[in-house]
């Protein structure tokens, strides 16, 4: 019964886009069907298949292996206070775990190793694999194909740059499709850090969230096309040249690629000490109210409680609707990074094992309020012709993003 609620829960969702989308009568049924199809066959290939489910598990030892390289560097830097042997004893047990020198230097060696990878061509060979499969299946342009695949391993930013000067000629339609890309996926630097904060919650989490960037390209086109359709004579199909190098050698990628997990590092280590702080204060505000149901009002519950039906519609059972919806709701209000922090601090009895895993895909992607800045700032610089336009498809572009992710997350559902 709860696959067969996922499954209803997933046409459910594409009706929310359809209700919200610019112009009803110009979406094409056949390229909904089409994209709904070929989102559930993704599914059954990734999840069903014994030998790709099982070459996808593979990847976390590798994983296992770059997270336990990565805490050498910061024990030899920052000794105990980076994971290294304590000169003292432990009182409490956790208590000498240090988030910001122990867990989030992996973003750097992260950073450095994909800058590594795309300068060797690996990466950018995997890229142009998706993006022929997604122009055969999905039937887009090479522009828009290039750019969503690569979000499947880079940011909201750092995609659409693989396509700058086809931007300006992109049709509406396509334009919100690279949009909404960026919001329905996370990047490849993150990828591991999100895998550990959930691996002893979700066995076997990276390939998990490999799978899930996977299948949020799919999804991301399928939301995108409903929501802001383009006649069919509006589609761009430009041949792409060959795809710029981002190093002049080997030791400028790594330089490259840890100056820019450093931005990155610096960005996560600042927006958490906000966040959580202004978290804190909301829920001192709301504690002043009288207690709902016996309890005092958190920002959690009340998040828990806005989000509870869309969690239900992804095929999570109603008597734990409520605390993933608090996971949903966080992740879209705050971020995807702290909502990940708490669904790996979950008690084993909130969240059955099928639930666990249906969250960690649901919130595999950057659809948030701070990633509109982060998106407006970036397109608008590459494409300063159509600043009105990004602006004017920016909070669509994160609605599309989320249900683009609740649409893998009742997949996920469907399947599990």
């Amino acid at each position: 019964m709860e696959r067969l609620q996922a499954f209803c829960g997933l046409f459910g969702l594409l009706a929310i886009a359809w209700v919200m989308s610019e112009n009803r009568r110009a979406v094409s049924l056949r390229q909904a069907g089409a994209g709904t199809a070929i989102s559930l066959a993704a599914a059954v290939l990734f999840l069903k298949v014994p030998f790709v489910a099982e070459a996808f598990g593979l990847l976390n030892a590798p994983v296992e292996a770059i997270a336990a390289a990565t805490r050498a560097g910061p024990t030899f830097v920052f000794g105990y206070l980076g994971g290294g042997v304590l000169p003292f004893e432990e009182r409490s047990p956790g208590g000498a775990f240090v988030l910001a020198l122990q867990a989030l230097p992996i973003v750097l060696v992260m950073s450095a190793l994909t800058t590594l990878l795309f300068h060797w061509g690996v990466l950018p060979a995997v890229v142009r694999g998706i993006s022929m499969v997604l122009r055969r299946t999905m039937g887009v342009g090479g522009a828009v194909g290039l750019s969503t695949a690569a979000n499947v391993f880079v940011g909201m930013v750092e995609a659409p740059l693989f396509i700058r000067p086809y931007l300006v000629r992109l049709s509406r339609g396509e334009l919100f499709v690279v949009m909404v890309g960026g919001m329905a996926s996370i990047a490849g630097t993150v990828m591991v850090l999100y895998a550990n904060f959930v691996a002893r919650a979700v066995p076997g989490a990276f390939g998990h969230i490999l799978i899930a960037s996977l299948l949020s390209a799919p999804a991301a086109i399928l939301i995108g096309r409903i929501m802001v359709p383009d006649p069919a004579d509006a589609q761009t199909s430009a041949e792409l040249g060959p795809l710029e190098p981002v190093a002049s050698s080997t030791m400028d990628a790594i330089t490259k690629g840890t100056a820019a997990g450093i931005e990155l590092l610096i960005n996560i280590v600042a927006m958490l000490v906000v966040l959580v702080a202004l978290v804190a204060l909301a829920n001192m505000a709301l504690g002043q109210l009288p207690a709902v149901f016996g309890a005092p009002l958190t920002l959690e519950r009340a998040l828990g409680w806005l989000m509870a039906p869309v969690c239900w519609l992804m095929g999570v059972p109603w008597s734990e609707a409520p605390t993933a919806g608090a996971l949903m709701g966080t992740k879209t209000v705050l971020n995807e990074f702290i909502g990940y922090l708490q669904l790996g601090a979950l008690p084993d009895d909130a969240l059955s094992p099928r639930s666990r895993l249906i969250m960690l895909y649901a919130m595999c992607g950057f659809a948030n309020f701070g990633s509109l800045g982060i998106m407006i700032g970036g397109l608008a610089a590459m494409a300063p012709g159509r600043r009105a336009e990004i602006v004017e498809l920016a909070l669509k572009s994160l609605v599309a993003g989320t249900l683009a992710t609740c649409v893998t997350g009742a997949l996920v559902g469907v399947f599990a």
